[in-house]
């Protein structure tokens, strides 16, 4: 190789390995952004309305809730039945638990919506993230791509050339023999 061919040669090798490096440093930028936006979602400045109804949905929907209610039931009916007299405070249809088990159902179903209401805005901002993590994985594959396709241009250009100067030192060889059997 003539010394103007290795410098162009160096010269390619170098201007492919500064197009590697952008689109490594595009390719990284673009992640830092979506895994900082992933990793500090904002935080929640929740009214106390907000949190109020976060906890009443969360005891309402559990076990604790079930049980004590159930027992609660249990003991007011009990009580009733048992307390002949004086100490009987709703006699038996229970017109006063069936006001209270009503105004209880009216404040916690709109108090549960509310939760719920939350709770879905919680889950489309999860899948939001997730469009998000989608987005960056596409990303990743396209400058893969561009990688792969660059390599295999530089490549094909390389095999080329040394297609080239092998048809070059071919032709030189044959002129050389055609010269001698000439002599």
């Amino acid at each position: 190789m003539k010394v103007k061919d290795k410098h162009a040669f160096s010269q390619d090798v170098k201007i492919h390995l500064e197009k590697l490096h952008e689109i490594v440093r595009n390719s990284i930028e673009a992640e830092e952004l979506i895994v900082h936006q992933l990793s500090h979602p904002q935080i929640e400045n929740l009214t106390r309305g907000e949190r109020i109804s976060d906890k009443v949905a969360q005891f309402g929907g559990s076990w604790k809730f079930i049980i004590s209610f159930f027992v609660i039931l249990i003991l007011w009916i009990s009580f009733n039945i048992l307390a002949i007299g004086i100490y009987e405070f709703d006699p038996s249809p229970f017109i006063l638990l069936n006001l209270i088990l009503s105004c209880l159902a009216a404040l916690q179903a709109p108090i549960i919506m509310m939760s719920q209401n939350r709770l879905e805005q919680k889950d489309r901002i999860r899948s939001e993230n997730d469009y998000m993590i989608n987005l960056k994985a596409e990303m990743q594959i396209r400058s893969l791509n561009k990688k792969v396709d660059l390599l295999l241009e530089e490549e094909i250009k390389t095999l080329f050339d040394m297609q080239q100067k092998q048809f070059d030192l071919l032709g030189s060889i044959h002129s050389k023999l055609t010269a001698k059997k000439s002599k």
